[in-house]
């Protein structure tokens, strides 16, 4: 168990579904919400708090300039991608702006979103040492080769860029080394759905038990 003194209050159990690029952590996430387990998605919440009229899109202006706006005021994405990707440091300066916004969203729906227990969707869970915030650690996995021809195959713009997306990745091992529970998707998304079920299953009763750690899990 990795966040502290939830077991002894009775918050839901919270856990943190992470993985690599292409691994098909919207999918699985969407299935526990097919379940009604309450999902928070820390991308979608980055979005929301840089939207037009917030005080995160005001904060990112200021601290990079018009540069980063479309005309209709909106945010840029792709020029800030562009700017943070060449500048560390303006990397480090926007996650000072957005991750305490997503910080607090996550801390907001944790009290109010209810249910049992709660998925918490954080891509860079293991990258920025966020372990102490969820309950438990499941890793969405799949082989390098099955991500690669998945980012071919959605977005990437050729092999060479689709390899760079990769290697600025912590790799598979470490990834898997922080998990509690495990989730092979390197086969096709229809066998998913049983595979999820067995999760709920295990973290409902996980969630109503008096001691909530449990032996990890891998499947299929």
């Amino acid at each position: 168990m990795h966040a502290t003194d939830r077991s002894r209050d009775r918050r839901p159990l919270v856990i943190g579904l992470t993985g690599g690029i292409a691994s098909g952590k919207t999918t699985v996430a969407d299935l526990f919400a097919g379940h009604g387990v309450p999902v928070l998605d820390t991308d979608v919440i980055a979005r929301e708090v840089v939207a037009p009229g917030t005080q995160g899109l005001q904060k990112v202006r200021a601290a990079f300039g018009d540069a980063i706006l479309e005309p209709d005021g909106s945010l840029n994405r792709a020029a800030l991608r562009q700017r943070i990707f060449e500048d560390p440091d303006a990397r480090r300066q926007l996650e000072a702006i957005v991750h305490p916004l997503v910080f607090d969203a996550l801390d907001r729906g944790l009290r109010t979103a209810g249910g049992p227990y709660q998925i918490h969707v954080i891509p860079l869970l293991v990258e920025t040492g966020l372990q102490n915030r969820i309950d438990r650690v499941l890793v969405i996995d799949c082989v390098r080769e099955v991500q690669l021809a998945r980012l071919l195959a959605r977005d990437a713009d050729g092999r060479e860029q689709a390899e760079r997306i990769l290697d600025a990745q912590v790799d598979r091992e470490t990834r898997l080394a922080a998990a509690d529970d495990v989730l092979d998707n390197a086969g096709p998304a229809e066998r998913l759905g049983p595979l999820v079920a067995r999760l709920h299953e295990f973290y409902q009763t996980l969630a109503r038990s008096s001691d909530r750690a449990a032996p990890g899990i891998r499947l299929p």
